[in-house]
């Protein structure tokens, strides 16, 4: 007989088609990206729409295929300070490589 803990962790726990779902939508995102990097756009669309999409993605990564959604609130904030650190350092070298010119 399993104890109230066990059960709990079990009904907590996403089916198989929960997964799948996931990784549909990780596709379709993925489409979407390389959809907008073969299509000329403008650079300030282009990088802040891939990083919007790549920020969605990483959340649903870390959240259902690592299972940080039933950890600790911790490691949570722990992956997310690293999204934002990654995201501030890219950000800046856009920036820095947008306006860097030789003489």
């Amino acid at each position: 007989m399993a104890t109230a803990e066990q059960q709990a962790h079990t009904e907590d726990h996403p089916t198989p088609r929960t997964y799948i779902n996931v990784a549909i939508l990780l596709t379709v995102i993925t489409i979407v990206e390389v959809a907008i990097v073969i299509i000329e756009v403008p650079t300030v669309f282009l990088i802040s729409s891939l990083l919007a999409l790549s920020a969605v993605k990483f959340a649903f990564v870390v959240g259902w295929f690592m299972h940080l959604k039933f950890d600790a609130k911790l490691y949570q904030a722990l992956f997310l300070g690293g999204l934002f650190l990654a995201i501030a350092v890219l950000l800046a070298l856009v920036a820095l490589f947008e306006n860097f010119t030789l003489p």
